[in-house]
């Protein structure tokens, strides 16, 4: 059994994916096709033995929340754990005090109701894997305040651009956190997850209230890095940070090439999700499929590369799906191509030939659409 309860934080105030973002938090996306953002933190933090685990939603929780379930999916133990979801509700019209902080705050007597002495937390806005029990004995054994998990990437000029980074000394003690402002391509770009005890966590809650309204925990936690001891730990593995529409797509494809996704999925580290019952996925004599991932309940006749089908997607003869990501129950008719582009769950592509977006700047069709 673990030592340590999980929270599942929701992306800050600076995090929008365009036209997806209307419908659900970025926790509740699709991603290749089966999957819920979410389901990652939640699966290492099972797969780590944490069962009592707090999921904060900001708005629109409603797809987040039927997701979510009992948490029973998740392998979480049926007698002790739980999967709360809980929610920040009273600054939710004024976004700049409606902070993860602020979240914590209302709800505060979860946090102290926990009967465990550690702390881990995670956002739900990345996607990786990681060993929470491994990091946490870590933590423990390095006798340091925080534990903060960063992947070192070289494209920090281009990419990750609304995200935080850490400022490490040769030691990897954390000397300061700052937003990344693209002006150098290395960078240890902070994964927004921490390791620290219970008491400390309490301590920063109630620090960040006295010092500012606005304060989020990064910004108490980097006011504090001259007095906590603060360290850094290195993840190696698949990493992508949901952060705007084009981290969303490039993360998504980028998972077709199988050495890539062998950095994320193991056969030992199960990803969970909440599944439903539906038939395989039906080819035609005239289906022709590249190089995707395809999930149940589709009726494919068309061409389909380089793609994510969701589930019950119809991409009917003659038509062409290229570098695109079709949300569940969409339907692309006959002698359509369609290429760089996400469609968003339900549209409909039938009175136009053709939907095409640069790579550079994939397109959208939104929730419903008749296009």
């Amino acid at each position: 059994m673990s030592k340590a309860f999980g929270i599942i934080n929701f992306a800050g105030n600076h995090i929008t994916v365009d036209g997806l973002h209307e419908y659900r938090p970025i926790g509740a996306f699709s991603f290749l096709g089966r999957y819920r953002v979410i389901d990652f933190p939640i699966s290492n933090m099972s797969n780590s033995g944490i069962d009592q685990i707090q999921v904060y939603i900001r708005r629109k929780p409603r797809s987040l929340i039927e997701h979510l379930g009992t948490g029973r999916h998740y392998n979480i133990n049926s007698k002790r754990g739980k999967l709360i979801p809980l929610f920040s509700e009273t600054n939710a019209e004024n976004n700049i005090y409606n902070t993860d902080i602020s979240a914590y705050v209302e709800n505060l007597d979860y946090i102290k109701e926990a009967t465990y002495p550690y702390v881990v937390i995670a956002p739900s806005y990345m996607v990786y894997s990681a060993d929470f029990s491994t990091l946490l004995q870590t933590h423990i054994e390095s006798g340091a305040d925080i534990t903060m998990l960063y992947h070192s990437v070289d494209n920090a000029k281009e990419e990750f651009l609304n995200c935080d980074i850490l400022n490490l000394n040769k030691q990897k003690g954390v000397l300061s956190i700052e937003h990344n402002k693209g002006s150098a391509k290395n960078r240890n770009i902070f994964m927004d997850t921490y390791i620290m005890s219970k008491d400390l966590f309490l301590d920063l809650i109630k620090k960040a209230r006295k010092l500012s309204s606005t304060y989020t925990l990064s910004q108490v936690v980097n006011y504090e890095c001259e007095e906590l001891d603060i360290r850094g730990v290195a993840h190696h593995g698949y990493f992508a940070a949901i952060t705007d529409f084009k981290s969303y797509f490039d993360a998504n494809l980028s998972l077709l090439n199988l050495k890539t996704a062998m950095g994320l999925f193991n056969s030992d580290w199960p990803i969970y999700t909440r599944t439903n019952d539906s038939c395989p996925t039906q080819y035609f004599e005239t289906a022709n499929v590249k190089n995707s991932y395809v999930s149940n309940g589709c009726l494919i006749e068309g061409t389909v590369e380089n793609s994510v089908i969701g589930r019950g997607c119809v991409i009917k003869k003659d038509a062409v799906v290229k570098n695109s990501i079709l949300l569940p129950g969409t339907s692309i008719d006959k002698d359509v191509h369609v290429e760089n582009f996400v469609i968003d769950k339900y549209a409909k592509i039938v009175h136009t030939s053709e939907v095409v977006a640069s790579p550079e700047k994939p397109g959208y069709i939104r929730r419903h659409d008749t296009i």
